[in-house]
């Protein structure tokens, strides 16, 4: 689930698994990965809308740094 500044709240579908792909993938959360993301989240059937690419594009970089943060705590 995403959270915006505003509070709103955002189901997508296999955010998790795209997240999981790119860590095993060895990629770093930059802005390419972000729109990477936001590529593979519309071939899984979310819709973006074009007024708010560029935010989500913010929030998915930042879930993508916490979740790449968090691995790397639980690697040895």
């Amino acid at each position: 689930m995403l959270r915006f500044t505003d509070g709103t709240k955002i189901r997508v579908n296999g955010l998790n698994e795209i997240l999981a792909d790119l860590y095993s993938e060895g990629r770093q959360p930059n802005k390419e990965t972000s729109e990477e993301i936001l590529d593979r989240l519309e071939k899984n059937n979310n819709y973006i809308p074009p007024t708010a690419r560029r935010e989500y594009k913010s929030i998915l970089l930042k879930e993508y740094r916490d979740y790449f943060a968090g691995q790397k705590k639980k690697a040895p």
